[in-house]
């Protein structure tokens, strides 16, 4: 009998893994980084905010990283962007139907998120409803 090498049994599941691995790979792609998720999470609660709105909104950004993350999320039809016939011009993002299926996959993280700040940290946090159901 032919002994086969470590290899030999990896390839496959190399191969199969790799495909396995590329759906998630873009879905990290659209929700990487610290900014993308808390943009998501603030345009299905409130559906539609100016620019300054999300701003505010998700604390701690950079105007210009807030700017990067919007047409990040645009190009992947989260979000749809207008621009109002205003003086000064007036930009308003939405959420669009594509970008609220999102929202099972935030739901999923704030719990997974609870469970592990208790399991870690020992925190136990109040039960509240989410923004995002």
């Amino acid at each position: 009998m032919k002994n086969k090498t470590d290899n030999e049994f990896k390839v496959p599941l190399k191969e199969h893994f790799g495909n396995f691995m590329v759906p998630m790979t873009d879905a990290l792609d659209v929700f990487s980084g610290k900014w993308k998720i808390p943009i998501i999470a603030a345009l299905n609660f409130y559906e539609t905010c100016g620019f300054k709105d999300l701003e505010k909104i998700v604390e701690g950004i950079t105007p210009k990283m807030l700017s990067k993350e919007l047409k990040s999320l645009e190009d992947n039809l989260i979000l749809t962007r207008e621009v109002m016939a205003t003086r000064p011009i007036t930009v308003k993002y939405s959420i669009t139907e594509y970008g609220r299926t999102c929202s099972t996959v935030m739901t999923a993280l704030h719990a997974w998120g609870s469970k592990h700040r208790k399991e870690v940290f020992n925190i136990e946090e109040e039960p509240m409803k989410t923004c995002v159901e």
